[in-house]
């Protein structure tokens, strides 16, 4: 007999939805009632093309009110990245498919897996001990994997603009945190994102006559080599250091007898919290500038770092982890960014959830087992958090 487990079946569910983002498809309205059989109020806030779904449930009028502050929240994302190009997937990717033990298709471990040990957990939860006695919610957003504008950081303003007693206390974001096994490694913060656009003018000409033209490549080099051997730090006792990466370099020029007139360049750089925007840009311009070269650039922060520090909330989901996976989970501020770092501004965040190794990739899967542990941590985080 095949194994089936409530984790597994909705996960199976969300994925079956196409939801490539900002596409929604109808995966939040799912989510909805599923919620709201428990008594959770679902909100839908659209903005722009995104479909966004704050669900909270209140404890009951007689609830002893001794853990107020102490409303938790579970985030995430229902939208995914497009499935690739067609006849790749061995099943289709969002056929749900269930074999060898692990579930197929697109979001299955970013982050739809997560999103049903989620709600899972939390049915187990109230079906055990009832409503918490104190609030206990979901943001679920459908533009992470794209602009990132219209989602998380929307439902936050929205919010805080309700005021203080609306905002959660803490939150947990289930994003795919673990490189190969369940229980490695919680997400205590990440390193910022800055992207440079750097651009070198020269004149068009022809290569027999490089008298009557000024080639830009020469400089663009010069300037790529400052940025090259740029050391920014050496990282410290939470953050590995910050590093710049030179991502694309182009004239736009498809003969090989004119000499371009342009030469532009892109660089990102993942920054700790020795920086933030306004100390690191200026910092880059330095660098260029001892170069001597003109040049122009553009330079946009996607996300300055965060940290949550040790405290109660790294406790409870270290404790629970550990009880539910037997490994001793290492806190750490690696990788890319995520929506934790709009929700760092308002409240301490901590992330955890499924094993990375296939996200984004043609036959993304997870574990069916890894389902059944992570829905036991949540339900553990649960206990622990409202007792």
């Amino acid at each position: 007999m095949s194994h089936t487990s409530p984790a597994l079946e909705i996960a199976r569910t969300l994925v079956s939805y196409p939801s490539v983002t900002p596409v929604d498809a109808g995966v939040q309205d799912w989510i909805a009632h599923r919620l709201e059989r428990l008594g959770f109020t679902c909100t839908h806030l659209h903005y722009g093309e995104v479909q966004n779904l704050f669900a909270v449930l209140e404890p009951k009028a007689n609830t002893n009110t001794a853990k107020q502050g102490r409303h938790f929240c579970f985030a995430g994302h229902t939208d995914v990245v497009p499935p690739g190009p067609e006849g790749r997937w061995t099943h289709p990717p969002f056929g749900a498919v269930v074999t060898g033990g692990r579930l197929y298709g697109r979001g299955a471990a970013d982050m739809k897996g997560n999103i049903a040990c989620f709600i899972a957990a939390v049915e187990q939860y109230v079906e055990t001990y009832g409503p918490p006695c104190a609030p206990l919610s979901f943001l679920i957003t459908g533009d992470e994997e794209g602009r990132a504008i219209d989602g998380t950081r929307r439902v936050l303003e929205w919010l805080d603009a309700r005021g203080p007693e609306a905002m959660p206390d803490a939150f947990l974001v289930g994003e795919p945190t673990n490189p190969v096994c369940l229980g490695e490694q919680i997400k205590i913060g990440r390193r910022g994102s800055m992207t440079g656009h750097l651009r070198v003018q020269g004149k068009q000409g022809h290569v027999a006559y490089p008298d009557k033209a000024r080639n830009p490549v020469p400089d663009m080099l010069r300037l790529l080599a400052a940025l090259d051997a740029l050391v920014l730090d050496e990282g410290n006792a939470h953050f590995e250091p910050s590093n710049l990466e030179i991502t694309t370099v182009d004239v736009g020029n498809a003969a090989e007898n004119v000499i371009p007139g342009d030469a532009c360049a892109t660089f990102n750089v993942r920054f700790n919290d020795l920086w933030d925007a306004e100390t690191l840009a200026p910092h880059i311009r330095k660098t260029l500038d001892e170069a001597g070269i003109s040049y122009e650039l553009d330079m946009t922060c996607s996300g300055e770092s965060f940290l949550t520090a040790p405290g109660p909330l790294t406790e409870i989901v270290a404790a629970a982890v550990a009880r539910e996976t037997g490994r001793t989970s290492a806190l750490t501020t690696g990788g890319g960014t995520s929506d934790a770092r709009f929700i760092s501004r308002y409240r301490p965040v901590v992330e955890f959830g499924l094993v990375n190794e296939t996200i984004h990739q043609i036959d993304e899967h997870v574990a069916i087992a890894d389902l059944d542990t992570l829905t036991a941590v949540y339900v553990r985080i649960l206990t622990l958090w409202y007792a």
